[in-house]
């Protein structure tokens, strides 16, 4: 028997760590948001986010920074493609493309984008737990480490008056949702956003998935509270789009993986 060396640590530099790529031009940026925006949308078919043909996700150009892409109306998530995706101005126009949006839908995103010009990518779609808790009129409460991502960083829009149509109503939404990541809009779902697509679609997943388990915690008994200065401390560790962004890169590798035509 012979001894084995102790081996030697590598050096942290020569380890792999992926972080939000640098584009060298407005036209691999754009093909990089649309490929992400496309991903999202394929990954929220398979996590059960569609509901009709309600829900977008849309992103700003980085050219034409009052100019969006996002899915088409009627579209399943399921099939999108960076090629099928359609362009609308700020006013829900269609400038590039050949399929109507969803004007209901899109009055939202457009006022949020108006009144946050730094968040690249809004989400909005119905799914069931964001729902659920948006029936309640409630925030999500610091009882999980994740929970503790939105600790002070959400609001309520704490009013229900139909669909949304009108470029009012969006930009009560906008207030309502101010500086933060995500607002709850009372009897109808969850909204996020992002500096990248990654992260607004991260922080819906996450908050769907805090919302299911405060629902759940609920329901079997009484949730204790993380303490404030833990749960600001947490969310001061776990609540930024980058900790967002790389939290997020399994699911995208998984569905670039599986699904290489949504990059067409």
């Amino acid at each position: 028997m012979t001894d084995m060396p102790v081996p030697e640590p590598i050096p942290v530099e020569r380890l792999h760590f992926a972080m939000p790529p640098v584009h060298e031009s407005v036209v691999d940026e754009r093909v990089y948001r649309k490929q992400r925006l496309a991903g999202a949308l394929r990954l929220f078919a398979r996590l059960g986010y569609e509901e009709g043909v309600a829900g977008h996700i849309s992103v700003r150009d980085p050219e034409v920074p009052d100019c969006f892409w996002v899915n088409p109306f009627g579209e399943p998530f399921a099939t999108m493609t960076a090629g099928s995706l359609v362009l609308v101005n700020g006013d829900g126009q269609v400038v590039l493309g050949t399929r109507h949006v969803n004007q209901a839908a899109f009055a939202v995103h457009a006022a949020v984008h108006r009144a946050r010009p730094e968040a690249v990518a809004v989400v909005h779609t119905h799914s069931v737990h964001g729902r659920a808790l948006a029936s309640l009129g409630e925030l999500l409460d610091p009882i999980t480490q994740e929970a503790c991502a939105f600790y002070q960083d959400h609001a309520l829009y704490d009013a229900y008056t139909g669909v949304a149509v009108d470029a009012e109503e969006g930009s009560r939404i906008a207030a309502a949702l101010g500086p933060r990541k995500a607002v709850i809009l009372r009897n109808h779902g969850l909204l996020t956003v992002g500096d990248s697509v990654d992260a607004a679609a991260w922080w819906f997943v996450s908050m769907e998935r805090c919302a299911q388990v405060q629902l759940s915690a609920r329901a079997a008994g009484k949730p204790v509270l993380i303490d404030h200065r833990d749960a600001v401390a947490t969310r001061e560790l776990l609540g930024g789009d980058l900790a967002a962004w790389i939290n997020y890169q399994p699911m995208w590798r998984q569905i670039a993986s599986a699904e290489p035509e949504l990059m067409s």
